[in-house]
């Protein structure tokens, strides 16, 4: 896509005052093409804000996969998620009690 810019052929550029409905040849010329236009850029930094989000949004579902994996094989049987799980459904109030607890003596570390 390139811009046009009017040039002026013959005559005089402004509006004739003795005959104001009087049409004046111009010629139309693209512009400058080394120069990109306004609308040029603006595809362009659409289309590079687009992949960058694709690329973003690739890496977030990279690491939500890894997460998933780490939180599937710490329930495991025998691993320490499966373990704390199982204390927590048989002593629901003691576990808030050590969690409540835990989370105060990180607090007052800091």
């Amino acid at each position: 896509m390139s811009w046009l810019r009017i040039v002026r052929t013959s005559g005089v550029c402004s509006a004739n005052a003795d005959r104001p409905s009087e049409l004046q040849n111009v010629k139309i010329e693209p512009s400058d093409p080394s120069q990109p236009g306004v609308a040029e850029r603006a595809i362009d930094t659409a289309t590079d804000v687009s992949r960058t989000l694709t690329e973003v949004s690739a890496a977030l579902q990279a690491a939500v996969g890894r997460l998933s994996d780490a939180i599937t094989a710490a329930r495991q049987p025998g691993m320490p998620l499966s373990t704390i799980s199982a204390i927590t459904r048989e002593a629901p109030l003691a576990s808030l009690c050590i969690a409540f607890l835990f989370g105060v003596a990180i607090a007052r570390r800091r």
